[in-house]
């Protein structure tokens, strides 16, 4: 997948961000040319480590996390101004809550708020009260130190890209033959079948699971191709049975979140491309 034709810059991800990839670009090897695919699409951007890596020429992304897609979205038209708010901001507990409590509409404030909350957070969680306000406490990030050259050379890549905030199901409209589609649907890891579904009720449910492997169906009847990443568990290898490749793999937690428990996990991934691991 690491394959390209073209000169393009190192990118990696400006968020910290539960169940990113960054760990699986690591893995990749040769094998899957992005420029042999029309285009490319992620419905569960978050971070976009893969995005990242692979830099297509004509991609889509998006979320159903809006405040993460105006995010994106403002990197790409104001980082200039996102990196002054960002150096102007300080680095210590005082600071942190500060910028917390900032309540602004302007969506370059809240860019460089977001992304400064990520980084400067404890664990990079993500999480919000039920008034939608960010409570993730200050994580003790002192010595941190942004790369604005890498957000720099984001915000230039991202002006080639679809951006949008929308449901997953909604991204398939866009979705033709030879397409490209990496889905990283968010789920936690449980050996027992009943926890696994408790777990994952609350961030994306077992209905939500059945949808995507029926959205996995319309993208292989269109002649195009996917890449799904999911939890290694009975379950969920029954629902996205395609008679595809199933890749397994094993990796370490590298941040917290609900119910995380730091360890080994084992992971899948499914897909009708000849990906190689």
């Amino acid at each position: 997948m690491s394959a390209r034709t073209r000169n393009i810059d190192t990118l990696h991800p400006f968020l910290r961000w539960a169940g990113g990839k960054t760990w699986l670009v690591k893995l990749i090897n040769n094998g899957l040319n992005i420029n042999t695919f029309s285009s490319y699409h992620e419905p569960f951007v978050g971070g976009g480590a893969m995005l990242f890596h692979l830099q297509p020429k004509k991609a889509y992304i998006s979320d159903s996390n809006e405040q993460l897609i105006r995010t994106y979205e403002a990197v790409r038209d104001d980082i200039d101004e996102i990196i002054t708010m960002i150096k102007n901001f300080g680095r210590d507990e005082q600071a942190y809550y500060q910028v917390r409590s900032i309540n602004s509409n302007d969506p370059t404030i809240q860019a460089a708020q977001f992304i400064y909350l990520n980084q400067m957070s404890f664990n990079g969680i993500y999480r919000v009260n039920q008034k939608g306000e960010y409570n993730v406490p200050w994580g003790k990030r002192v010595s941190y130190k942004f790369d604005y050259e890498n957000l720099k050379k984001v915000s230039s890549y991202l002006r080639t890209v679809r951006i949008q905030a929308m449901d997953f199901g909604d991204s398939i409209k866009s979705v033709r033959k030879n397409t490209l589609v990496f889905l990283d649907p968010p789920y936690t890891h449980s050996k027992i079948e009943n926890r696994f579904i408790k777990y994952n009720q609350k961030i994306f449910t077992f209905e939500d699971q059945k949808r995507l492997s029926l959205m996995i169906d319309t993208i292989k009847s269109r002649g195009a191709y996917y890449i799904l990443t999911n939890a290694d568990h009975a379950l969920i290898k029954e629902v996205f049975d395609k008679n595809d490749r199933i890749i397994p793999l094993s990796r370490k937690s590298t941040i917290g979140g609900m119910n995380a428990q730091r360890g080994q996990y084992e992971e899948c991934i499914f897909t009708n491309t000849n990906l190689k691991i």
